[in-house]
C-alpha cells in the first residue's frame, strides 16, 4: 500500500516536534530524530573508537564430555530466528531539498552514535558532491572507500547494485526520471539492515512505489 508520510522521526527512539515538508533548499528541513547508541559519534574523516574483541566463551570446567562410544550431548534443533524487516521513514521534501534532508539525517545519525561506515546515500538525480569529488580520482579509488567501509558512502542510484548492505539507507529522491527511483528504492530496502530513510515528494514516491515497499 502508498507510503503515508510520517512524522519525520527515526522510530528507534522517542518522537521529535512535527515537521514541515521542505519546498526548497532555503525552506526548513524535516529532521529526524534518531534513538540513542552506546557508541559514541564518529565523524566522517575521524577514526572512530577501537571497540574491543567480546571474550572467548570457554566451556565450564564440569560440562560433561561423551566417553568413545557414548552418544555426545544432542546439539540443538531450535530454528535460528528471522531477521527483522528494515523501518522505513519518509521525510517530505521537494527535489531541490531531498539532498539537504539527507544531509541533515545523516547529521543526526552520527550524532545519535551511529559510526559513518553505517550508513549509505543514495542519490536518484544528481550525485552528492563528495561522489563526484572522489570519481574524479578514479573508479578504483572511489570504491576502495566503498569496500573500507569505515565512512558514509555516496552512490549515484545506478550503481546502487554494487553497493554493499549497511545497517541505515538513506534515499534522496533529488531528481531524475521515475523510473531510476522505482528500480533504486526496492534495491536501497534490500540493502538497508535497519532502516531506511526515502527523502523527497511523498506523492512522487508513491506513485513510482506503488505498492511495492
Amino acid at each position: 500500500m502508498p507510503l503515508i508520510p510520517e512524522e519525520p522521526q527515526i522510530h528507534e527512539s522517542a518522537q521529535g516536534p512535527r515537521a514541515t515538508p521542505a519546498s526548497g533548499r532555503t525552506a526548513p528541513t524535516p529532521r529526524p530524530v534518531p534513538g540513542p547508541r552506546p557508541a559514541a559519534p564518529s565523524r566522517p574523516g575521524r577514526p572512530g573508537p577501537v571497540r574491543p574483541a567480546p571474550p572467548v566463551q570457554r566451556a565450564p570446567r564440569d560440562a560433561a564430555v561423551a566417553k568413545p562410544g557414548q552418544p555426545g550431548p544432542a546439539a540443538s534443533t531450535a530454528p535460528a530466528p528471522a531477521t527483522a524487516a528494515p523501518q522505513i521513514q519518509l521525510i517530505p521534501a521537494s527535489p531541490e531539498g531531498a539532498l539537504d534532508a539527507a544531509e541533515e539525517a545523516v547529521d543526526l545519525l552520527l550524532d545519535s552514535g551511529r559510526s559513518p561506515g553505517e550508513v549509505l546515500v543514495i542519490t536518484t538525480g544528481e550525485q552528492h558532491p563528495w561522489a563526484t569529488h572522489e570519481l574524479s580520482f578514479g573508479e578504483a579509488s572511489y570504491w576502495a572507500q566503498h569496500d573500507a567501509g569505515d565512512d558514509v558512502f555516496y552512490a549515484d542510484a545506478s550503481i546502487v547494485s554494487r553497493a554493499a548492505a549497511r545497517p541505515v539507507v538513506v534515499v534522496a529522491v533529488n531528481g531524475g526520471p521515475d523510473t531510476v527511483a522505482a528500480d533504486a528504492l526496492p534495491l536501497a530496502l534490500g540493502r538497508a539492515g535497519a532502516l531506511l530513510i526515502v527523502c523527497g515528494d511523498p506523492q512522487r514516491i508513491n506513485s513510482v512505489l506503488g505498492a511495492g515497499v
